[in-house]
């Protein structure tokens, strides 16, 4: 029986990676993630709510909003369900942590870089098949050179990961498999191959919550049921919709090919019944076939069924 937090729940995702407490699981994804390329010694959380630009405004509300010490700025989103222009919407979110760098009076410009990693457990068709991250930047159309770093997107579609326990190479591989399986461990896995996964185990216990917390993780797994259930039935409708649909169109196409053929047959056969008339009279086949437009052979056919 599986003992450790769903992190696609939004309590639960927040539970691992948004707390104080569990800080450096936060820290450790992202050195896994950006390996090589950067190092987070430490980072602060930020507040989640990004305030609009004008009185009217919406909020934008982030899972988790944090600044590195070097300065970065970094969105983590856990999306469980697709949902029309998904791309666009991290978009938006990253440009609006940009725009609220800015500074009244003078200024020059100089904004921090703002990072957005998005867990994806479903496959958005206008990134590329089969891929399990995709990073998005600003670069040059046709040599790819990186022309700014201040915006940033990491798309990590889970369901294109496939790679078993004893396949994981490095630890950013192992995070994605634990992560993406971890509501089905009996046990936690890698436990000797990084600290890690063992401070993972301990946060992400079921056992271990309070009645309070179990209370708000059951309520997450409820709210996420529901959204997965009205999902369901919003494609079975529109399933059913369409078939309906589908039916009725291919009644009406049926019927209307129907009488087409019909017609169709109906004057084959006068063209036949004119062509016999013509053979009676001793027309050659040339002169039947422009008034008729039969083919030589069928006027053939239709002079032997005469004799």
């Amino acid at each position: 029986m599986a003992q450790f937090i769903n992190p696609f729940s939004d309590w639960g995702f927040k539970h691992i990676f948004g707390r104080e407490i569990s800080k450096d699981l936060l820290i450790c994804f992202l050195n896994d993630l950006f390996a090589g390329e950067f190092v987070i010694k430490s980072l602060a959380f930020g507040n989640k709510e990004q305030i609009g630009l004008s009185k009217d405004s919406r909020e934008v509300i982030f899972d988790i909003y944090c600044t590195t010490d070097e300065g970065k700025e970094i969105i983590v989103e856990m999306q469980n369900r697709g949902q029309e222009h998904f791309i666009d919407r991290a978009l938006y979110y990253t440009s609006r942590v940009i725009v609220n760098q800015g500074i009244k009076g003078e200024w020059d410009y100089d904004i921090r870089p703002v990072y957005t990693i998005c867990f994806m457990n479903f496959v958005d068709p206008l990134l590329p098949l089969g891929k399990l991250r995709t990073d998005m930047i600003l670069a040059d159309k046709d040599n790819g050179k990186m022309v700014s770093d201040k915006i940033r997107m990491v798309y990590l579609m889970l369901p294109f990961f496939e790679k078993t326990e004893t396949e994981c190479e490095n630890d950013f591989e192992r995070w994605i498999f634990v992560l993406k399986n971890m509501n089905t461990f009996e046990r936690m896995p890698f436990l000797a191959k990084n600290a890690v996964f063992k401070k993972l185990a301990e946060i992400s216990d079921l056992r271990t919550l309070s009645k309070k917390d179990m209370d708000k993780y059951e309520d997450s797994i409820r709210i996420m049921r529901d959204a997965y259930a009205t999902y369901k039935y919003a494609i079975k409708t529109g399933l059913e919709d369409g078939r309906k649909q589908g039916l009725e169109e291919g009644m009406a196409q049926g019927m209307e090919k129907g009488m087409e053929k019909g017609k169709a047959e109906a004057e084959r056969q006068k063209n036949i019944e004119f062509a016999k008339l013509m053979l009676s009279d001793g027309d050659s086949t040339e002169k039947i076939q422009r008034y008729t437009g039969l083919t030589a052979e069928e006027i053939n056919e239709i002079a032997q069924s005469l004799h």
